[in-house]
């Protein structure tokens, strides 16, 4: 899950001596993105990458890291996961190969080159930590087999959103997970209609609250 920086045109919005003025709002939406065939690439070795690369094997393999050197951690994370480690300062070249950048490096020089390849090469690009350099962050995610729930707060307070995410993962429980199995089941033996949808919804709200109405 990537929450996208999405430059909103708004018009008519500001009426300065008789004209109006075109106004420009930055707004997060929340997308949820198909990365099955999707490359990361993730330039820097050090905590930072560390941390993004974490959250990404949720939901992807398909990671290269690029970097001069990296840490302990990181190089074990690479060998368990069988992820692509390529022992190199980056070079604008490389881009090319890949869909969504992550730059977790602290040069602010090299930030801005990364992230103007990768405007050029019309690729997304997330620089830690630098909303402007950014097309999208990272959400704090809650997630529990196909469950995904995600929080952000625009870049406002990360330290928030953590917080939101450990409580709910205390809040939802792991049943959760084969509740959706159960549900996926079902989903991919019935025939589609109107009796199927009734009985999808009979189930979830029988669910919902056998496991949070009786908290409240």
């Amino acid at each position: 899950m990537i929450v996208v920086n999405i430059r909103l045109l708004v018009y008519n919005a500001l009426h300065i001596s008789g004209k109006y003025v075109e106004v420009i709002f930055m707004s997060y939406m929340p997308i949820f993105l198909e990365v099955k065939d999707k490359k990361f690439l993730i330039v820097g070795g050090g905590r930072v990458a560390t941390e993004k690369i974490k959250r990404i094997l949720k939901f992807s393999y398909n990671i290269t890291v690029i970097s001069p050197e990296i840490t302990e951690e990181l190089e074990s994370i690479i060998k368990e996961n069988s992820l692509n480690y390529i022992k190199s300062p980056y070079t604008s070249d490389i881009i090319k190969d890949y869909d969504i950048i992550i730059v977790a490096v602290s040069d602010t020089n090299l930030q801005k080159v990364i992230y103007n390849d990768a405007k050029r090469e019309n690729k997304l690009c997330n620089t830690v930590d630098v909303i402007g350099e950014s097309d999208f962050i990272f959400p704090s995610v809650v997630k529990k087999g196909n469950l995904i729930v995600a929080f952000s707060t625009s870049g406002s307070s990360p330290a928030l959103a953590k917080y939101l995410r450990v409580y709910f993962e205390q809040v939802i429980p792991g049943e959760v997970e084969q509740f959706l199995k159960e549900m996926e089941d079902l989903r991919n033996s019935l025939p589609k209609g109107k009796e199927r949808q009734e009985l999808f919804d009979k189930k979830a709200k029988e669910f919902f609250e056998k496991i949070f109405m009786k908290n409240l």
